[in-house]
């Protein structure tokens, strides 16, 4: 009887430890979307208690990486973060302020890959690592192509393992200013999802399909599996829909945020993790994203704005 209790036991415990290692940790190297070229989107993501890391884009890396080791989020030297906890990048769309990092800090990065659409791929080979914009530290492209990192494209309808970590992505296109491509990516590790969002525009505003088709597939996910979406809210209410360029107001991002609410419940919303990513830094803005965010929270989200160089769980 005791040994059966004790098993029982054991048993108990290591379903509580394996529920408790669910979710991600996440350590943003930039948060905000053009003009502050020293904190531009990149999110460091893994499964908790995992030190073998993607980098949702590439915009800033090792200014991020220097605060998070100042604030003792790493317990080793920026260079070992940048080289080995960084497994690979997960690229949404090829502008700038997403991948600028990524590719100034290649040279004294490791071996590893770039995970992406084929648009976005190609746009890498053609404008950046060409031996003219840069030299081409990857495996495809213009001579000599040095092998440093290899492409890796992504197709939708497909999941694919992300390689050195124990995680997967299933990428969903996005409009960002119609006809540009922008890319939002799945992650999955065991029975925990997060979603990532690049740079988009609403539906209604892109005259697309592409946000409804992402909020059919995930809504299945949020009541218990959806350890978070991460969407970017670029300009306050004020600005007008003809200037929106492929991006979201609060307004906007309430509204899309209500039609996935539709396709889920509006119940399962409660206290969801969301992101707010891509805030652009002009004048009050960022001031008056969040107010108006705040104000329009019907939904009970759980609004995170993130801050450069400093972690956080979601689950």
């Amino acid at each position: 009887m005791r040994i059966l209790l004790s098993s029982f036991l054991v048993f108990i415990v290591s379903i509580c430890f394996c529920a408790a290692q669910d979710g991600f940790r996440v350590v943003p190297l930039g948060v905000r979307g053009g003009g502050d070229d020293g904190n531009l989107s990149a999110y460091m993501v893994a499964p908790v208690n995992s030190n073998a890391f993607v980098c949702l884009d590439g915009g800033t890396v090792t200014n991020g990486i220097a605060k998070a080791v100042a604030n003792k989020v790493f317990p080793v030297p920026a260079e070992v973060v940048l080289r080995k906890y960084i497994k690979a990048y997960l690229i949404s769309h090829p502008h700038l302020d997403h991948l600028s990092g990524m590719v100034i800090n290649s040279v004294e990065d490791t071996t590893k890959n770039i995970y992406g659409t084929e648009y976005c791929i190609e746009t890498l080979k053609s404008n950046y690592f060409n031996w003219e914009s840069w030299p081409n530290l990857t495996n495809e492209g213009a001579s000599p192509a040095l092998k440093k990192y290899s492409y890796k494209m992504l197709g939708e309808d497909q999941e694919v393992d992300i390689e050195q970590t124990e995680m997967s992505v299933k990428i969903f296109k996005l409009s960002h200013s119609n006809p540009y491509e922008s890319t939002a990516f799945l992650i999955k590790k065991g029975e925990s999802y997060l979603l990532y969002f690049g740079d988009t525009g609403p539906d209604e505003v892109e005259k697309s399909d592409k946000m409804a088709t992402i909020w059919k597939a995930v809504a299945p996910l949020v009541k218990s599996k959806l350890a978070g979406i991460f969407l970017e809210v670029s300009y306050p209410n004020k600005q007008l829909d003809r200037q929106l360029y492929g991006h979201l107001t609060p307004k906007w991002f309430m509204k899309e945020l209500n039609v996935l609410a539709a396709l889920s419940g509006v119940e399962s919303m409660k206290g969801l993790n969301v992101v707010i990513t891509h805030m652009k830094p002009t004048a009050d803005n960022e001031s008056k994203i969040k107010a108006e965010l705040a104000s329009d929270n019907a939904l009970g989200l759980n609004l995170i704005f993130p801050e450069q160089g400093k972690a956080f769980e979601l689950k």
